[in-house]
């Protein structure tokens, strides 16, 4: 369902601008050709394709979010529960890796996509588009494998070997 789901997405994201007719310059100004800077060089009308982005952008952004903080907040119960504090502070600190990583995906994607973009800078754009498409999955193996012990150790003795040299 997952497959058919973003199949059918993707299939209706990428014919709804086909539709347009675009004159004037074809360079897009932007790190990658995505759906938002392609419309603003549509000579057309592009409020539908907007209207369909929205429509079904807002369940891509919402379902799962709303997924997240529903288990985490289950999550954060759970563990107020535990009776130790060591308990409760290794939970917490096994959950913000993810929660970290989790937050900055979403929230760039958030600001790219949901927010409106009339008379933001481009540049803003740029950069958080770069955050959930480059800085996310370069984050992700940083962040848990800093959690391993040996992995951290190694890294230390490295650091330390280096500095004193």
């Amino acid at each position: 369902m997952c497959w058919l789901l973003g199949l059918f997405i993707s299939l209706i994201l990428n014919l709804s601008p086909s539709t347009l007719t675009f004159c004037g310059s074809k360079i897009i100004d932007h790190v990658y050709c995505d759906l938002i800077p392609l419309l603003e060089l549509a000579c057309s009308d592009t409020f539908i394709t907007h209207l369909v982005m929205y429509l079904i952008g807002f369940p891509i952004v919402f379902i799962p979010t709303t997924i997240i903080v529903m288990s985490y907040s289950y999550i954060v119960i759970s563990v107020l529960r535990i009776r130790s504090s060591t308990g409760r502070q290794k939970a917490f600190s096994t959950c913000s890796s993810h929660l970290t990583v989790v937050s900055i995906f979403y929230w760039s994607i958030f600001s790219v996509y949901v927010v409106p973009t009339k008379g933001q800078n481009r540049n803003i754009n740029k950069i958080l588009s770069m955050l959930y498409t480059v800085l996310t999955p370069i984050m992700n193996p940083i962040i848990y494998s800093l959690r391993n012990k040996d992995i951290l150790k190694a890294i230390q003795e490295t650091l330390h070997k280096h500095l004193i040299l």
